[in-house]
């Protein structure tokens, strides 16, 4: 993982191509993404970069109950064997809606050629979903119909730099032992936290857990600050939590505020606060901040011993789902 952490930048150079029957869902100004885990967080990137349209991701089986025919689908699964996301291609088809599939191969490629689907084929490189968000954006965009945001990834991808924030992911990293990571941000940069969260729960092995400003002074906040943090030392049954604050000056002046005021009051129950500002725009801001979450959670599973690409939990619980035989 180390070296796919390296080579993200190599994704924004990949030009998307879509293949099969397009249909009518170009101009789509409702777009329904339907994708599980990693596969579907670039929708969150989506949504900030094309605020002019409705972006739905759904995260289940079949369709949301309010889709309309109008509106574009895309099915999204990194391995195309995801059972949720066959599903709800499954529904889109019968259901004559506008769908276009965005995978690497499996039983979703398959059925695209078969029904004569539109498609994308990601580049298979042996890496995971969470780290092919630049290949799975670069694909929706190409899906709406965004040259213009197409362009300015290429351009992004010849200068960014991951290696740029892996010493600031080693100490953070350091910080984490033993502490529950919980990223907060504003609700415009939700899509980050949650990428956060994946990365760390996925590659770093450790539960983690998002929410956004200013809603988590409303209800969430009360639960931590009514306990305070455990005692040095203390681990069973305390709450150990770790808040990683993602700021960012474009933020509304409120937003700001409660930002500083919530981490004053965290720190004043002794909690453990990191800040880290979201600089610069569109993808700079997204993954320059993910490739710090990359390196936080590829270090945090080598500190304590686990592989970073390890999904086989996942893939147990796969089998133990499966339909049994008639």
């Amino acid at each position: 993982m180390f070296e796919s952490i390296r080579k993200v930048k190599e994704q924004f150079l990949w030009e998307p191509e879509l293949r099969g029957d397009r249909g009518q869902g170009l101009g789509a100004r409702k777009i329904i993404v339907c994708g599980m885990g990693g596969s579907n967080v670039a929708s969150g990137f989506l949504e900030m970069l094309r605020p002019d349209l409705e972006i739905v991701a759904h995260r289940s089986y079949g369709l949301p109950a309010n889709a309309k025919k109008g509106d574009l689908i895309i099915i999204s699964s990194y391995s195309g064997n995801t059972e949720e996301a066959l599903d709800s291609f499954e529904k889109a088809v019968n259901g004559g809606f506008n769908a276009v599939a965005i995978t690497t191969g499996g039983k979703l490629l398959e059925l695209a050629k078969e029904k004569n689907i539109s498609y994308f084929q990601i580049p298979e490189t042996g890496i995971q979903p969470r780290m092919a968000l630049g290949f799975s954006l670069l694909a929706m965009l190409k899906a709406v119909g965004d040259e213009e945001n197409l362009k300015k990834a290429r351009e992004f991808g010849e200068k960014f730099s991951p290696d740029k924030s892996e010493k600031e992911g080693i100490g953070l990293a350091e910080k984490l032992a033993g502490k529950i990571p919980v990223i907060y941000s504003s609700w415009n940069n939700k899509a980050i936290a949650y990428a956060w969260k994946v990365k760390l729960s996925e590659t770093g092995k450790v539960p983690a857990f998002s929410n956004v400003f200013s809603e988590l002074n409303h209800s969430e906040m009360i639960g931590f600050l009514a306990q305070g943090a455990a005692p040095e030392g203390v681990c069973g049954g305390a709450i150990n939590p770790h808040f990683i604050f993602l700021k960012d000056s474009q933020d509304h002046s409120r937003i700001q505020k409660r930002m500083e005021i919530t981490e004053a009051m965290f720190k004043e129950k002794r909690f453990a606060v990191d800040a880290f500002n979201l600089a610069g725009e569109s993808f700079e801001k997204i993954f320059n901040s993910l490739a710090l979450a990359d390196w936080v959670s590829y270090n945090l599973a080598k500190n304590s011993g686990f592989d970073p690409e390890d999904s086989s939990i996942i893939e147990e619980f796969k089998e133990k789902i499966k339909p049994l035989s008639p």
